[in-house]
């Protein structure tokens, strides 16, 4: 397969009028009907409820790596600020705020992506509506559960980016406030996490070596205004919140990297199947002929995204989503691109691109879910309960505090700093000094538990059997069930105990 970077292009196919537009915007709104829907239908995402959670403490004057303990840079909680103020302005759920931000977000950037590409041949008139429409789909139905996570307002913050660049390798020089405004969303993309910047590099690379530009690139306005706003980010991050680089950096170094599956395991997950055979799609539909100059954009950047998802070294499937989401476009633009191949072959590839949606939507629906729970706690009747989770799983307390109107106690999402270590240990991975100097990140976080207590006195008490072992946690460390033993068990739900305060005198 050939890579032509001179190749001119395309013309598009004619478009058939009002008749094409009508049906255009009726499949839009067919498409919006059932992203919505899927709202509905699906649980409300672990991290965003707590991130949620950990906006609205900061917006009350907590401080964010002090009283509010998060390992994210501070764009995973100054990203929902937005909802919850709006929330408390209107009292609509800040769930629900959330995903009508996202749904303007995604309309905002696709508006500005069209703005951006509608003088080029490879995206106008009849191209245009097929492709418009599968964005639309991929980016509000196609992440099911991971809907509103990071990784999906990267992906739709960086879209206008990368239609900025597609435009200047096939020689059109976008409005300077367009590109700017690009830039504007790419900054937003690096601001989530560091390992993003692949996505934001490896394209403008990808436009230095298309234009000859090399260097030049990095001069360009969208560049620009994404470089000036990631190093006020910084800025401001160390004045505000120096705790991220004095406490949470070392930590996440020390405890939250170390632990991860091996490479292997890794690559056996759904996601890399997933990218792998979109890509290969890809190629097997060129059969060498030579790759768009779009496509070829598109290409780099999904595998930037998955290079992003093997270095932060987790595996969960919110953050394969960039990565599959662009080479799922990517597919679908290599389809409408395609005339020269049979109808049966394309058909095999529709039904292939239809495939692999349904199946990364499977993929991207992967979670914890603790709606039983959540559903014999709400029983429980208790307004306004103060609830207290003894585990590290997040989904355990998350959405269900939110869900029933509590108030969680802890000031992180779970106990996981104590649970790493134990795997560390068992995985050998420890020497006695390392040990030891690491045993103190796990007394910090039982201490700042203490200190939560005994602020917050819960009412509800839920210890996780499930995935853990809270109960011989609790019996190691009575410094903590000291705190705790005027709770009795009400109830146990799927090895989850339910445990409530007694009643005076009782």
């Amino acid at each position: 397969m050939t890579i032509n970077l001179d190749a001119g292009m395309p013309a598009a196919p004619a478009m058939s009028g009002a008749r094409r537009s009508f049906a255009a915007w009726l499949a839009l709104a067919g498409l919006f009907a059932v992203a919505i829907l899927l709202r509905q239908a699906l649980a409300a995402n672990t991290d965003v409820s707590w991130l949620l959670t950990a906006a609205e403490r900061v917006l009350d004057g907590r401080k964010l790596y002090v009283d509010v303990i998060e390992t994210n840079p501070p764009m995973s909680v100054l990203a929902y600020l937005p909802a919850v103020v709006l929330s408390r302005m209107t009292g609509v759920s800040a769930e629900t705020v959330v995903d009508v931000l996202v749904f303007a977000a995604i309309f905002a950037s696709l508006a500005c992506c069209a703005l951006l590409l509608r003088r080029n041949a490879w995206f106008a008139g009849a191209r245009g509506w097929p492709l418009g429409l599968l964005a639309f789909a991929i980016l509000a139905i196609l992440p099911t559960q991971s809907f509103g996570q990071r990784e999906h307002i990267a992906l739709i913050a960086l879209l206008p980016m990368l239609a900025a660049l597609i435009a200047r390798i096939t020689g059109v020089t976008p409005l300077q406030w367009l590109a700017v405004a690009a830039g504007l969303g790419a900054a937003v993309t690096l601001a989530f996490k560091p390992h993003f910047a692949l996505a934001v590099y490896v394209p403008l690379a990808v436009a230095g070596a298309v234009t000859r530009s090399s260097w030049r690139v990095l001069l360009l306005p969208e560049h620009l205004a994404a470089a000036a706003c990631g190093i006020l980010y910084v800025a401001v991050t160390a004045v505000v919140w120096p705790e991220f680089f004095t406490e949470i950096l070392p930590l996440l170094r020390d405890v939250y990297a170390p632990v991860k599956p091996s490479l292997m395991t890794l690559l056996e997950k759904p996601a890399i199947s997933l990218w792998a055979i979109a890509l290969l799609a890809i190629m097997a539909l060129h059969r060498g002929r030579q790759l768009a100059l779009p496509l070829v954009l598109l290409m780099a950047t999904s595998a930037a995204f998955a290079g992003a998802f093997i270095l932060q070294g987790k595996g969960w499937p919110y953050q394969s989503y960039p990565a599959i989401a662009l080479a799922l476009f990517g597919l679908g633009f290599a389809m409408v691109q395609d005339n020269g191949s049979s109808r049966l072959w394309r058909l095999g590839t529709g039904l292939l691109l239809l495939g692999l949606f349904v199946r990364s939507m499977l993929w991207f629906a992967a979670a914890f879910d603790a709606r039983p729970l959540q559903e014999r706690v709400a029983q429980l009747g208790q307004k306004h309960a103060a609830i207290l989770a003894i585990t590290a799983e997040p989904g355990i307390g998350h959405p269900l505090t939110r869900a029933v109107g509590g108030t969680w106690v802890s000031r992180q999402q779970g106990l996981w700093i104590d649970t790493y270590l134990t795997v560390m240990r068992r995985g050998g991975m420890l020497d006695d000094v390392r040990a030891a100097a690491y045993a103190s990140y796990a007394e910090r976080e039982r201490q700042r538990l203490i200190e939560d207590i005994r602020r917050t006195p819960p009412t509800i008490l839920l210890v996780d059997d499930l995935t853990g072992s809270a109960s011989d946690w609790l019996k190691a460390h009575p410094d903590v069930a000291g705190l705790l033993t005027d709770f009795q068990q009400v109830d146990s739900v799927n090895k989850v105990g339910i445990f409530t305060r007694r009643a005076s005198g009782g």
